[in-house]
């Protein structure tokens, strides 16, 4: 329910406002989401307050599991193991499929996609529900670990962006590489260096942009 709710709101989004920018840099887009982030911040406070949420787990989530002599909790490796799930169904859909194939044509260069036939709109109509979907289902399996409050957006947009940033544009797997990268540092950083720990993931940030400025994986 969480996937098609966001999914129709994003398919919404892009056909009265994200189809006018398609065009613009993607400074002006990222700086356009980040205005719609501020405005849907406040309309959930205005109807909701902001009052962190929670949600019950079903039963089978609950407990834990053992594994190698150690104990996971059984939520987590839901989320573990739903998360590989989706960056290999991704992969596969952007990178063999024919689908993929319009999708990537249609973001490298729109007027000759158009030319050879490509419904340019429709792709990025039907991508960007996708990534919408996927956000909302995220959102919705990570609520019993990160709760949901009115800020819940905009704090992970701000991961969300390092992990694009880091990883570069236009792969996939690049940003799942980088995301593992960031998350494991984040997630030491607060175990072994707590005094550091709100800053350790900026650090690790500006090092690799250092040394890759287009991206781990970035296209030039």
């Amino acid at each position: 329910m969480a996937f098609l709710a966001a999914a129709a709101v994003a398919v919404v989004l892009e056909r009265t406002l994200y189809r006018r920018l398609y065009r613009a840099s993607d400074l002006d887009q990222c700086l356009f989401t980040i205005g719609i982030v501020f405005v849907s911040i406040a309309v959930y406070a205005w109807f909701y307050g902001t009052v962190v949420q929670s949600a019950p787990m079903p039963s089978y989530l609950r407990g834990s599991v053992e594994l190698l002599g150690m104990s996971f909790g059984a939520y987590r490796l839901f989320l573990v193991v739903m998360g590989l799930a989706v960056a290999a169904l991704l992969i596969t859909l952007l990178e063999t499929t024919r689908f993929g194939a319009r999708v990537r044509a249609a973001v490298d260069n729109q007027r000759m996609a158009r030319g050879l036939g490509i419904d340019v709109d429709r792709a990025f109509m039907s991508t960007f529900a996708l990534g919408g979907g996927l956000a909302g289902l995220g959102g919705a399996a990570a609520i019993e670990i990160v709760g949901l409050d009115h800020a819940f957006a905009l704090t992970y947009l701000v991961y969300v962006l390092i992990v694009v940033a880091v990883g570069g544009l236009g792969s996939i797997g690049g940003s799942f590489a980088p995301a593992l990268v960031l998350g494991v540092s984040d997630m030491a950083g607060k175990y072994y260096f707590p005094w550091l720990a709100a800053f350790l993931i900026y650090l690790v940030m500006v090092a690799l942009l250092m040394w890759r400025p287009v991206g781990l994986f970035g296209k030039r």
